[in-house]
């Protein structure tokens, strides 16, 4: 028989010839949840989830290909010159007679291998109903009518086609658009092949969709990984399988299914993760169930058992396995077991062994809850070497931290607790302020800026999030010798520099986002050291004139933002709508001196006219800077006469005939110049 070899290129499938069509707009389903991303995957991909697509079109053929599955009856393919078929690029096929007998062949030679293929003829009545059933412009009632077609042809023969690469994505075409029925049939069909299904490279896809879609089939899904957990977890295939089980769609009850065999063996037949529901309830306290009411030996057995499987993982982390929540959770358990272990010296043993275990892959560890409380915790705990043995490892991943809800509490820790500001200073919180242009739009990027001046303020941080950073207070308190108030001093002279160079260089930018207007606010009211070029930044920004000319671009103070920053800083804080009264900053911010400079940047035409002209919603801080000239008494009287002058009684009823918001607090203010 003549032998075929595929050429490395093929032209597009029939349905594909022609320019690229603009694919509809689909809504993300809520349930499409991703995985969090290591801080040390240097690139974003185009999709984070590592599913499958279901709908995949004829050039993105793998696999079986070779074998010639999906070739398209027109693609060109060179032939052996030493066969009985010549090539397409040989002199004999310039006739067109020749070339077409030369297709006429290979189709034949193609037939004859599809009908030599085991379910052969089910695998083209299938891929004939399914080619109807993932089209994506199609109407629902359509859809359905063709998805129970395809379901009538596979039915009872998905454990057996279910491994090939096409007919994988057949079953997946099912289970997406299939209703709960047709899930829960092939989950059930599929029982006893889990394990098999989630170490290959095509099937792995279908068992994350049916962890998802069917949760009835979910725990009895998770129990067919039972004794092969650790061994899955370093599989190319399956990793990613069971991290997604776990992180994504697992209830506390599964994921204990997952944890178990990290305990050990003994622990496997001894622990409840079936049963009463009593027993599930223990269950569902992992680790702290398991040795629960046990004696000593057994409670070490179980912990040697539990290191030695980590250590195993940790050991391998080009596996992929380091990064996943599911081991993250295990290492936690297992670092508060330590904890609670009565003497001192063993504890002190084991907490250094696992420590010294994992402190090379700690930044692979930073972005997930349980990943994130073990690196606070080492942090706390050790010493000021391991501190910064931790700090060196963290160092090049710090952006990128700083943007991550759980990775960036490390890096607070960090600074709760290191003694050596210098060292903090160097490694981290340089680090932190030269990429505050990139920082500051995110909230969690202000929040990385703004911890270095004012940590756990409830203005910026969740009562959760301080309660978190608050968990490692007591270790703080036997670990470190510096007192917190003397090491946030010391952070925030270190950090304000930077921060304020910062303010003076962007501060024209920044003054027109709200989210900027966040971060400076903050900046000039509590960094410290000299600010006066960074408000001669911010003066500058509003001092064109007002209204502005161009409708595309207005004025600064006709930013609801931007006029309630000037208006903060000239109040000298903000607002407490609990006390109802202003929270002054007298330590690093002058207001006085601010209303004096404000004066004297800005100038009479612009104070007048946004108080006069175009919306006037200058009012309200042209209020606050009355405010400030009275507050200065005989240090700003040059500066009161200055603008009492300007609004003489000619403006005063002017201001009072217009519609400006605030007017009538202004003419109050002006009269107590």
């Amino acid at each position: 028989m003549t032998t075929a070899q595929k050429t490395s290129k093929k032209r597009p499938a029939t349905s594909q010839v022609g320019p690229n069509l603009k694919k509809p707009h689909l809504e993300k389903s809520s349930s499409d949840k991703k995985r969090s991303r290591p801080v040390t995957a240097s690139v974003q991909p185009a999709s984070t989830s590592d599913s499958e697509p279901d709908d995949l079109e004829d050039a993105e053929k793998t696999g079986d290909d070779a074998e010639g599955d999906w070739i398209d009856e027109d693609d060109e393919m060179d032939v052996d010159n030493n066969g009985d078929v010549p090539t397409l690029n040989s002199p004999a096929l310039k006739d067109p007679n020749a070339a077409r007998e030369s297709h006429k062949a290979q189709k034949i030679l193609q037939e004859q291998r599809r009908a030599a293929k085991p379910h052969s003829t089910l695998l083209i009545e299938a891929k004939r109903v399914w080619s109807l059933a993932r089209q994506k412009t199609i109407p629902t009632a359509e859809r359905r009518k063709h998805v129970k077609n395809l379901m009538d042809v596979i039915r009872g023969k998905v454990k057996d086609i279910v491994f090939k690469h096409d007919a994988s994505r057949i079953v997946q075409t099912v289970v997406k658009y299939g209703g709960q029925k047709e899930r829960d049939e092939i989950a059930a069909e599929l029982k006893g092949k889990y394990k098999d299904l989630v170490q290959n490279k095509y099937s792995k896809f279908l068992v994350t969709k049916l962890i998802r879609l069917c949760p009835s089939h979910r725990t009895s899904i998770l129990l067919e990984f039972q004794t092969h957990v650790l061994r899955l977890l370093l599989h190319r295939e399956a990793t990613s399988v069971l991290a997604d089980a776990f992180e994504l769609y697992a209830n506390a009850y599964e994921r204990t299914i997952l944890l178990r065999d990290f305990y050990g063996k003994e622990a496997s037949l001894f622990s409840f993760t079936t049963g009463s529901e009593e027993d599930k309830e223990r269950a569902k306290k992992g680790l702290s169930g398991i040795l629960e009411g046990v004696d000593n030996e057994r409670r070490r057995r179980t912990l040697n058992a539990l290191k030695d499987n980590l250590v195993t993982i940790l050991n391998n982390p080009d596996k992929g396995a380091v990064t996943h929540a599911v081991v993250h959770r295990a290492l936690w358990e297992y670092v508060s077991a330590v904890s609670t272990i009565q003497d001192e010296i063993e504890r002190e043993k084991l907490a250094r062994e696992i420590f010294e275990s994992c402190q090379e892959v700690l930044a692979e560890m930073v972005h997930t809850r349980d990943g994130s409380r073990v690196v606070r915790e080492f942090l706390a705990q050790g010493t000021a070497k391991d501190r910064k043995q931790i700090l060196k490892v963290l160092k090049p991943h710090i952006e990128r931290m700083c943007l991550d809800d759980e990775a960036q509490l490390v890096l607070f820790t960090a600074l709760d607790v290191t003694d050596d500001t210098k060292l903090l200073s160097k490694s981290l919180i340089s680090e932190m302020t030269t990429p505050a242009q990139k920082l500051y739009p995110s909230p969690q990027g202000r929040r990385s800026l703004l911890y270095l001046l004012l940590p756990r303020t409830r203005r910026h941080f969740t009562p959760a999030q301080i309660a978190s950073l608050a968990e490692t207070d007591e270790m703080r308190a036997r670990t470190s010798k510096k007192e917190p108030q003397s090491r946030e001093g010391e952070v925030r002279k270190f950090a304000s520099e930077a921060l304020i160079t910062w303010v003076q260089e962007n501060g024209a930018i920044l003054v027109r986002e709200p989210s900027g207007t966040l971060v400076v606010a903050d900046v000039m009211l509590f960094a410290e050291g000299d600010k006066t070029a960074a408000i001669k930044t911010l003066l500058a920004a509003i001092s064109s004139p007002y209204p502005s000319t161009d409708s595309s671009t207005p004025h600064p103070i006709d930013l609801p933002h931007t006029s309630r920053l000037y208006k903060t800083l000239l109040q000298g804080g903000h607002f407490n709508r609990t006390t109802g009264a202003i929270d002054t900053s007298q330590t690093h911010w002058d207001s006085e001196a601010f209303a004096r400079s404000f004066v004297a940047h800005v100038g009479r035409d612009v104070v007048v006219s946004m108080c006069t002209k175009g919306a006037g919603n200058g009012a309200f801080v042209i209020s606050a800077l009355c405010e400030a000239l009275v507050r200065g008494g005989e240090g700003c009287a040059e500066e009161k006469k200055r603008v009492k002058e300007w609004f003489g009684g000619k403006v005063v009823k002017e201001v009072e005939a217009g519609e400006a918001k605030g007017k009538k607090i202004l003419v109050e203010n002006l009269a107590l110049l």
